[in-house]
């Protein structure tokens, strides 16, 4: 089993939901977060005051899958998260060593 963390763009969330949907991922975590990269920040004015963005608002989407299905998740949210521009994200994977059902006790690739 994989756990699949994307960090994108927030727009790009539903396309990014469809996705996963349309390849038969059943359930996903989203969380909003801030965080910067290569772009380090944007400046913004405000009320005729320039100040600095440090911190960029993303949203990571967490997915635990069969190993069968780590190389077409990952296709599908690079597909569906790139815009082209800088800031588009990250995708990073782990090794998944447990997953247990609570409501069923179902373990493995099963309490997917």
């Amino acid at each position: 089993m994989k756990m699949v963390m994307a960090v994108i763009k927030p727009f790009k969330l539903d396309d990014v939901r469809e996705a996963l949907t349309s390849l038969g991922v059943e359930g996903l975590t989203v969380t909003e977060v801030k965080g910067f990269g290569r772009q380090k920040g944007q400046t913004e004015i405000y009320r005729g005051a320039e100040y600095s963005v440090n911190f960029l608002p993303k949203v990571k989407v967490e997915v635990a899958i069969p190993d069968k299905l780590c190389k077409p998740v990952i296709e599908a949210i690079q597909s569906a998260a790139n815009t082209g521009r800088i800031g588009d994200g990250k995708i990073f994977v782990y090794e998944l060593t447990s997953a247990l059902r609570i409501r069923t006790g179902e373990e493995g690739n099963d309490a997917l």
